[in-house]
């Protein structure tokens, strides 16, 4: 009787084991199938886009300096290189991307700074990165976690080391994202009012300032 139950017991844990063992196979099938419905969905997103419009609050954490500031303003994108981001409030400011050219105006300074833009600058400018999600199995390593992507650059992208991409439930799918960098600041960006293909001019990228501000160049 007692080998029986020593049987049964040891028959129960077998079983046990197995069907958690099978739990976890099918919960990583299924973890599986969400990651790549989002990825999916990403990407559909980004087909026939030819831009993007819409409003953002960033809140930038720099450890070095112990300080959070946040930012608000309204960005417009012409993928794959034209871009352009208003920042409002007392740290008034645009920035313009039109290709390989970066601008960046301080308006209450009345001072704009010129420089080349590419995969260096992405840490510097993180909404640049909103640009490049369309390629995102290209540019990154992407595992899931919850209603989030995590994306890990295959190549380096400036100081970033990881982005954090947190899904929408309807529409546009990308709600925000967070960067993170090499020098352990993080920079989050909840995105509202968006709206694509609206027809945004080229114009609205020139690399031009009002009369009387001065422009320096950087790196040319």
């Amino acid at each position: 009787m007692k080998i029986k139950k020593l049987l049964l017991s040891k028959l129960v844990v077998v079983l046990l084991i197995a069907a958690i063992s099978s739990l976890f196979f099918y919960s990583r099938m299924a973890e599986g199938a969400d990651l790549e419905d989002s990825i999916s969905r990403i990407q559909k997103a980004y087909e026939g886009l030819t831009d993007i419009r819409g409003q953002f609050v960033q809140k930038s954490t720099i450890k070095d300096l112990g300080r959070t500031d946040t930012y608000k303003g309204e960005f417009f994108i012409k993928p794959p290189m034209k871009m352009k981001w208003s920042y409002k409030g007392n740290a008034a400011q645009d920035i313009i991307v039109n290709n390989e050219t970066m601008l960046m105006y301080k308006k209450g300074e009345k001072q704009a700074y010129r420089t080349r833009f590419d995969r260096e600058t992405y840490g510097q400018i993180p909404l640049a990165l909103l640009g490049g999600f369309g390629k995102i199995t290209e540019e990154f390593m992407i595992t899931s976690k919850g209603n989030a992507l995590i994306l890990k650059p295959k190549k380096t992208l400036g100081t970033v080391t990881s982005i954090l991409i947190t899904l929408s439930e309807v529409g546009f799918p990308v709600k925000s994202f967070t960067i993170y960098d090499s020098r352990a600041n993080v920079v989050e960006v909840k995105l509202r009012d968006i709206a694509t293909n609206t027809g945004i001019k080229d114009s609205l990228f020139d690399l031009t300032v009002p009369k009387g501000v001065s422009i320096f160049d950087q790196g040319f």
